[in-house]
């Protein structure tokens, strides 16, 4: 089949070995790769550290329910109204259950008996729907004077930084910042050129991992990964560094308004992307004058 290059992930979360078997046989030689849970708790994890294309979800288990499952997961921005989710049940596929489901953000409710060859129809049709809404989401993703990430593109590129950091139990922090428009205008007059100034000094001195992005006319942001309280300290002074570079002024340093904010595992401790620059602005302030 081509679904692209990369091969689309599904998780399947049933306790029942049986069902749960029978489900990874439809997809097996069908290029997807399989990940499995046995409990509602261990499949809200396992999603947030895989960031499956597809979930299919037992309406019975241990602990959760599918339908509880499947509203945490739509609670989670990761998994929004895009992210196919399929609820599954070991005997008949009632209205009620139909429509408990549904309410929950299931895209389908299957019953007993399943037909493996319908189920694989239905995750091509909603992987395609996933992909499309995805392409129409991409011109918003990305600042079109600088190339650098919008705040919509920004959020989705530390879903995955968030993902990562989770899996490995990394550290990752978030900085922020503005330079002094004024100082820098005099010398370079205009905004979208300051802007564009920050994009070269990412590109030519940042790390491929950060994720930064324009936020406002002047106002930046980055996620870090892998990168301390200290490690963003020293990234606000190259920034300034760089900020001042670009100004003929007299000499003197450009004020930067900048703060940051850095958590030591993530996994620990799962903070979202605009708690995290909630809280990096909450500690900003002028490093230069």
């Amino acid at each position: 089949m081509d679904e692209g290059s990369r091969q689309p992930k599904v998780l399947i979360a049933n306790d029942q070995e049986w069902s749960a078997r029978s489900l990874e046989s439809i997809f097996a030689g069908e290029d997807y790769a399989v990940i499995r849970a046995f409990t509602g708790h261990q499949a809200i994890q396992k999603a947030a550290a895989a960031l499956p294309d597809v979930i299919i979800l037992d309406r019975q288990m241990p602990d959760l329910d599918g339908a509880e499952v499947c509203r945490r997961l739509r609670a989670d921005p990761r998994f929004g109204a895009t992210t196919p989710i399929l609820i599954t049940t070991a005997g008949q596929a009632g209205r009620a259950q139909r429509i408990e489901a549904f309410q929950a953000g299931a895209w389908d409710f299957i019953g007993q008996p399943i037909d493996g060859e319908a189920i694989l129809c239905k995750v091509r049709t909603f992987l395609q729907a996933k992909r499309a809404a995805e392409h129409l989401q991409t011109d918003t993703m990305v600042d079109s004077t600088t190339g650098l990430y919008t705040r919509e593109g920004m959020a989705r590129r530390a879903r995955e930084v968030a993902s990562e950091a989770t899996r490995h139990h990394q550290s990752v922090a978030c900085v922020v910042f503005t330079p002094d428009v004024q100082v820098l205008q005099d010398a370079i007059h205009s905004i979208d050129e300051i802007a564009k100034g920050v994009a070269r000094f990412f590109k030519e001195s940042g790390r491929t991992a950060d994720v930064v992005a324009r936020l406002g006319p002047l106002e930046f942001a980055v996620i870090a990964p892998t990168t301390s309280a200290e490690g963003a300290a020293r990234m606000v002074e190259r920034i300034e560094s760089a900020l001042t570079a670009q100004s003929d002024g007299d000499g003197g340093r450009v004020p930067v308004r900048a703060g940051y904010f850095a958590v030591a595992d993530f996994a620990d401790e799962p903070v979202g992307f605009e708690e995290m620059i909630a809280k990096a602005l909450a500690s900003a302030k002028v490093t230069a004058a």
